[in-house]
């Protein structure tokens, strides 16, 4: 099993894929990937069976969890529980995101 990931490959794989996210690790106990979003690009992600936290590298916007906005900054993490509605939105700059997943990206 790979147990190095240089990030900046996913990125770029992504940025010229027809998809907006790759995950990288996906083990029984746990996912990880990064998510790309383009200014003002849709994030069509559906609830997860896992829970979830995402570690902003850069960008801006919001991530609507249930039915409340939370402001997108940069270096700060949020939890999403299992089950929870929740999608980015409203980004003016290009949005990377690292996604963990408390079991496999489902």
């Amino acid at each position: 099993m790979k147990l190095d990931y240089d990030v900046s490959n996913y990125i770029e794989k992504i940025k010229t894929s027809n998809s907006y996210f790759n995950t990288f690790i996906n083990t029984e106990n746990l996912a990880a990937g990064v998510l790309v979003l383009k200014p003002s690009e849709e994030d069509t992600q559906e609830p997860h069976d896992s829970d979830e936290v995402y570690y902003v590298i850069r960008g801006d916007g919001f991530l609507k969890i249930k039915n409340k906005d939370y402001p997108i900054e940069q270096n700060k993490m949020y939890f999403v529980g299992k089950k929870i509605k929740h999608f980015f939105h409203s980004n003016k700059k290009e949005l990377v995101v690292l996604y963990f997943f408390g079991g496999p990206d489902s």
